[in-house]
């Protein structure tokens, strides 16, 4: 853990890539106001590592083993309501948006971004304020436009399989085909032939789609559960 000075806004980093958790931290030791006093590189060592230190922020990978960063920060912030998340993906999607933001968050920025950016997005997230690439206006607009799907009837798809499912949920958490088939000990090929076989019966065009797909459906099962 890092020391921290006494003006520090505090700051735990959560990713499951070390290399690139030690890029971010490079990053914000540039700046004499943000601190990472802390490291998580899954879920559930996030969620410990909040009850124990309460930062001022997380910074947070949308998918990490054991639990996913929209999981954990679900948990968090029910623990804490005032709790203040800002997530990395390299997606930015309004499916992802709209994720992020009903799990508690109060931005989601790109991994590509440069160091402008990222401590923008951190100086909005602290002063309370949403760090997201749409404005406040258009997230209501999102958030109307997602429980209209709802209210239409989105429902899990009744022919999928079991294995099926898991992967949909997966997808959601925005993890590679390696990822998936280490979590699931089985190999990439047979993932890429279970995504093939999704996007058929999906009746998609494609991996953008069925991942757009997954994000509803796991909303959906979320709101059944």
């Amino acid at each position: 853990m890092s020391v921290m000075k006494e003006q520090d806004i505090s700051i735990i980093l959560a990713d499951d890539h070390k290399l690139f958790r030690s890029g971010v931290k490079e990053i914000i030791k540039s700046s004499d106001k943000f601190n990472v006093i802390a490291e998580a590189e899954n879920g559930e060592e996030l969620i410990e590592l909040f009850k124990k230190l309460n930062p001022d922020i997380m910074l947070v990978d949308i998918s990490m083993p054991k639990i996913s960063g929209i999981k954990a920060s679900e948990k968090i912030t029910k623990l804490n309501p005032t709790a203040k998340i800002l997530f990395l993906s390299m997606y930015e999607n309004e499916e992802y948006i709209y994720a992020c933001y009903t799990a508690g968050g109060l931005g989601l920025i790109n991994k590509n971004i440069n160091s402008a950016e990222l401590f923008n997005a951190l100086d909005k997230v602290y002063n309370g304020q949403t760090a997201f690439s749409i404005n406040d206006l258009e997230i209501v607009e999102l958030l109307k436009k997602f429980q209209d799907k709802k209210r239409a009837g989105i429902e899990h798809n009744s022919e999928l399989t079991k294995r099926e499912r898991t992967i949909l949920l997966m997808l959601s958490e925005g993890l590679t085909s390696y990822e998936m088939a280490e979590r699931l000990c089985i190999s990439k090929r047979t993932i890429d032939a279970h995504r093939t076989n999704l996007i058929s019966k999906l009746k998609l065009k494609s991996l953008p789609e069925l991942i757009r797909y997954a994000v509803e459906y796991s909303m959906i099962k979320a709101d059944s559960e």
